[in-house]
């Protein structure tokens, strides 16, 4: 039998949850990728007139590493999306794999919150978004349905 189990096909709820799932990582992938590209060539977010949005995209909390932690943000979200996208094919694994990633991603999250809020004292609209998928995220996984029992 194959990592996917044939005899248990996905209900349409599930499919569609993931499906959504997967669209909500593509929105956070382009987010992320905007603000690496950004970070490497040195240019300024377009935050229409924001002030915070500079604080904190040019902040020492921007890079871990000397990486730009948005790319971090585009290996997490393209990583969601994958197993999203094979979860929506009832890849039992890809289930698991993606409620991990999106803890991860959220857990991330949380901290990044924090340090805009009370070490930067500073918000990005580009974070901000981040944040929101994220937490929209953490909600489909929680509202996923239970893989259903094989019943041999």
């Amino acid at each position: 039998m194959s990592k996917r189990d044939r005899n248990d096909s996905p209900s349409r709820g599930a499919i569609i949850l993931y499906c959504v799932a997967a669209f909500f990582c593509l929105l956070g992938l382009a987010d992320a990728t905007y603000l690496t590209v950004l970070a490497l060539t040195g240019e300024t977010a377009a935050c229409g007139g924001q002030i915070g949005c500079s604080e904190v995209l040019g902040s020492a909390y921007s890079k871990l590493g000397g990486i730009p932690v948005a790319a971090f943000g585009v290996a997490g979200y393209f990583t969601a999306f994958t197993f999203a996208t094979f979860a929506a094919f009832n890849y039992a694994r890809a289930r698991l794999f993606f409620a991990i990633m999106v803890g991860v991603l959220f857990a991330s999250t949380l901290w990044l919150l924090y340090v805009q809020a009370f070490l930067l004292h500073a918000f990005c609209r580009y974070c901000l978004f981040s944040a929101a998928i994220c937490f929209l995220l953490m909600g489909l996984v929680v509202a996923s349905p239970s893989p259903r029992p094989s019943q041999n």
